[in-house]
């Protein structure tokens, strides 16, 4: 077997072929057998690359951080052990060591043609690699509000456990090009708004201290603490509410808290809620949620106009009426003088 022109690896394959071949010289007289041999060596190096990754795998974890970069490593160091003992079985059958990476050569070509998205899938796999947008174990968002933690990060696709114990499984080339929410990127507290409209004859800041008091009592909540950083801005961390708006109905006021976990977000939401309305219906507070609704007012005048317009339209009617009859009897007395 003439081996020099390829890389050292396929070199070193070859070589070790051209070492143990000599040793059976009668294996591949007989096509079965020689398939068999091939079969044995290829699920013997797959087994054997089981057993690799094992023992290298807490090694590449600590050399890189990233699971999902691991993960890929391994996937890759398990698919090179494999393949180095499938082409040792295929040179012990007398299969030429260039005609198989001919072979692999034009398939890969081929596929590449036939195949173009799933190229494009394993290319944006290596970006999402690269640019990190999430991690493994992640809480994110798509754009249609489905929201779930990424179980795994693969060359071709990205699979997603859902908030409603549902799988999906995305192609890279289509979920790099959605706007896809990191909910647990570096900092997992999240910040939610709430709106709340009190009338206008509750006293605001009464109304203003129950509902941060009243927040700050969810579990979820935090409480208070350091501010949180966002870019160059600081935010308090303690539930703060403001006044939003002064609407037609009342006057709305808008409350900022920060959840610790981003996992329970409509938990966290339903409990500030529920808490809120607790505390304003309590019977000593002055303090009212407004609704849609409308004042009627009445003073001496009020239904004067209508009445004198019905006056108006009722003695019309009896002028109109008067008339017609009058006229009616000028045309009998005219009709009863003609000879």
């Amino acid at each position: 077997m003439n081996v020099g022109q390829f890389p050292d690896p396929i070199r070193f394959v070859g070589s070790l072929i051209d070492r143990v071949a000599p040793l059976f010289p009668n294996w591949g007289n007989s096509p079965a057998v020689s398939f068999l041999i091939l079969v044995l060596f290829t699920v013997f190096g797959y087994t054997l690359s089981r057993y690799v990754v094992r023992l290298v795998g807490r090694q590449v974890a600590k050399r890189f951080r990233r699971q999902s970069v691991a993960q890929q490593i391994l996937r890759l160091i398990r698919a090179l052990v494999s393949l180095f003992f499938f082409l040792i079985g295929a040179g012990l059958v007398g299969l030429e060591l260039g005609n198989v990476v001919l072979s692999v050569t034009v398939f890969s070509a081929v596929i590449g043609i036939v195949l173009a998205p799933l190229v494009g899938s394993m290319v944006n796999g290596l970006f999402l690699l690269a640019d990190e947008p999430y991690e493994i174990g992640d809480m994110i968002e798509l754009p249609d509000g489905t929201r779930g933690f990424i179980d795994d990060i693969t060359i071709r696709y990205t699979k997603i456990f859902t908030l409603d114990n549902t799988f999906l499984v995305i192609p890279n080339d289509v979920i790099r090009q959605d706007k896809v929410t990191n909910l647990s990127a570096e900092d997992e507290r999240t910040r939610l708004s709430l709106s709340v409209e009190i009338t206008y004859e509750s006293d605001v800041e009464t109304a203003r201290s129950l509902i941060e008091s009243a927040a700050r009592k969810v579990e979820e909540v935090l409480e208070g603490g350091p501010d949180i950083r966002i870019g160059s801005a600081r935010y308090p961390a303690r539930p703060t509410c403001y006044i939003d708006e002064f609407h037609d109905d009342g006057v709305i006021l808008t409350l900022r808290y920060w959840v610790d976990r981003p996992y329970k977000l409509m938990t966290a939401r339903s409990r500030v809620q529920t808490a809120i309305w607790d505390r304003l219906n309590e019977q000593d507070v002055d303090v009212e949620i407004a609704y849609p609704h409308r004042h009627m007012v009445f003073d001496d005048t009020s239904g004067e106009a209508r009445v004198a317009t019905r006056e108006a339209a009722e003695r019309e009617a009896v002028d109109s009426a008067a008339v017609r009859g009058e006229a009616s009897g000028s045309e009998s007395a005219d009709a009863e003088g003609d000879p």
